[in-house]
Formats: structure tokens, C-alpha cells, sequence
């Protein structure tokens, strides 16, 4: 089938590409290459069935693309996700990412999709009451970024009963793994990788027992993959392990896979941090016959693994 992936060049977004490709698919990145990379979408370049169409979200060449390209799947990956960033600036996170979802689903209607898959996040929830956090679980958006992706979710429900659009949304943990930037507002795994693997400080915050879900990418990449067929339509479905695992622990996994020395440094807890997080993937598995197959330990050796191969390229 023909998919198109907004967000095509980041992190998630390229490895979805590459696993879309080996399936035999079509795929079109819409990508404006602001935190995305070329360099990310190497192995999908010179392959026929692959194209880049470097534009904004909110470009109203948007349309016209999807007219032409005629996507069965839209998935749209493409958003603003700094929660910091959307504190200082909630208009401009709003703008890219309920905006941006419209405009995406104002496209999709012109190219006849079929289904758009939507990338949400674990901060819809909140603060949560319940861990492993239930798919059922009420909503309680605490930053401009959590409540533009609920919003995003509200649009995805009016598209379909407006135009027939089905839908699926992908509620994603923390996602780890091979192309995850350490710069800006990364995910701790990348960024503890990076200093450990160039000498540097680390740091954990509080007093380490902070707990987070982490999911691999490739995992994630596979519940892409199988929402795009018809099975989860209309549902939200967490992508996640149920594993809660503390910063200090995590620290501990990786400077292991880095073969260095786990000896992090200290810093007060930050203001806003979730003291847990844990998502269900159950339901998940029941309606897209989805599970998480990569543990952390494996996951995080295969991590270590490609950001030493990248450094010895650059340095080569």
C-alpha cells in the first residue's frame, strides 16, 4: 500500500520508514527537517518506492501532495515535543500540533485516505492514579503540549465521523533507541549514552527512584506497522512495556552496555517531573496482536552499538 509519514526524518518516524519499505509499501515523508535528518533516511534513499517532500505540516502544499500521492495510510508522527518549549510557547504548540493535525487530516481527505495513525503521548494522562497506566484510563493533560495532543485525538474523532476517516492512536512511552538525538529535550537514554561513551558527567536527578516505561523503537515501529491495516480502528492503544524501571537503574543499564563507569552525579528533583509512569499494553495486544519483544538490557546494547558505530563514522 501507499502510507505517508509526517515526521518522516526524526527519530520514530525513519525507523518506521525502513521497517515500512521492507514490507513492501510505498512511502512518502512529509518532513520539514527542523529536527529531523536526512542522514536518518539513508537506507530508504535511491529506493524507488521512497520520496522526501521537505515542507511544513501546515504548508498548504500539504493538499495538493496528498492529492497526488493518493496515501491509503497517513501516519502522522510531525508535532512539537518539548513540554518545556509549550510552556513558553503554547500558541506556537498548539499551532503545529492541533493546527498541524488538521491540516493533516484536511489533506488526507483530498488524497481518499483510508486510515491516519496518530502519535500521542503518555502526558495525556496526567498524573496517574493508577501504574501500569490502563488504555481506558481518564485524561488529565497538565501542559500545553499534553492538552494539544488530547486535542489532536478530539480531531482524529471528528474527522471520522465527518468524512469516514478511520483512525487508530498509538499512545507512546518513552521511546528509546538507534537515531534518538541526546541534544535539547531528549530522552534520557540517549543522553546518558552520549556521556557515557564520550567521558562525560552524567547526572541524575532527585533521588533516582523516578520510574519510566521504556519501549524500543523498533517495538514501536512494528505497532505502526500493524495499525496500519484495518485491526484498532476508532481506538487509542498504549505502546509501552508495564516495566517500571528507575533513573537510577536505567543509569546502571547503560553505563553496563557502554562498559563504563556508573558513577553519576546528583541534581535536585526537577519541578513538574511525574514521580511514576507505566503504561498497560494489554489492549494492544488484544486488538493488534501487539507486544513488546525487545527487553531493556537488549535494547540498550543495540543503542550503545549503532551511537559507537556513528561515532567511529564521523571520527573515521
Amino acid at each position: 500500500m501507499r502510507v505517508l509519514v509526517t515526521g518522516g526524518a526524526g527519530f520514530i518516524g525513519s525507523n518506521l520508514v525502513d521497517r515500512l519499505l521492507a514490507d513492501g509499501h510505498e512511502v512518502g515523508v512529509v518532513d520539514d527537517l527542523s529536527s529531523g535528518s536526512r542522514r536518518n533516511l539513508a537506507g530508504a534513499e535511491g529506493d524507488p518506492r521512497f520520496s522526501l517532500h521537505e515542507m511544513d505540516i501546515l504548508d498548504p502544499a500539504l493538499a495538493g501532495l496528498a492529492a497526488d500521492f493518493r496515501p491509503e495510510v497517513v501516519c502522522h508522527l510531525a508535532a512539537q515535543i518539548s513540554v518545556r518549549k509549550s510552556v513558553a510557547d503554547p500558541v506556537r504548540d498548539a499551532r503545529l500540533n492541533v493546527e498541524g493535525t488538521a491540516a493533516v487530516l484536511s489533506a488526507a481527505c483530498r488524497g481518499g485516505t483510508r486510515k491516519v495513525v496518530f502519535a500521542s503521548s503518555v502526558a495525556v494522562y496526567g498524573r496517574p492514579t493508577v501504574i501500569p497506566v490502563p488504555g481506558d484510563a481518564a485524561t488529565d493533560p497538565r501542559s500545553p503540549y499534553a492538552a494539544s495532543k488530547l486535542s489532536a485525538e478530539v480531531y482524529l474523532a471528528a474527522f471520522k465521523a465527518l468524512h469516514g476517516i478511520d483512525y487508530t492512536t498509538l499512545v507512546l512511552s518513552n521511546v528509546y533507541g538507534p537515531r534518538q538525538s541526546p541534544e535539547g529535550e531528549a530522552g534520557v537514554v540517549a543522553i546518558f549514552t552520549d556521556a557515557l561513551l564520550n567521558g562525560a558527567p552524567t547526572v541524575v536527578y532527585g533521588d533516582g527512584t523516578q520510574t519510566r516505561d521504556y519501549v524500543y523503537v523498533d517495538d514501536v515501529v512494528d505497532g505502526f506497522a500493524r495499525a496500519c491495516g484495518e485491526a484498532g480502528g476508532g481506538g487509542r492503544f498504549n505502546l509501552g512495556t508495564g516495566v517500571q524501571t528507575t533513573d537510577r537503574e536505567l543509569h546502571t543499564l547503560v553505563a553496563t552496555a557502554a562498559g563504563a563507569a556508573d558513577e553519576p552525579g546528583s541534581a535536585p528533583a526537577r519541578l513538574g517531573d511525574l514521580p511514576a509512569m507505566a503504561v498497560d499494553p494489554a489492549p494492544a495486544a488484544e486488538a493488534l496482536g501487539w507486544r513488546p519483544r525487545t527487553d531493556l538490557a537488549t535494547g540498550l546494547k543495540r543503542t550503545v552499538e549503532w551511537a559507537m558505530t556513528r561515532s567511529a563514522a564521523r571520527q573515521g
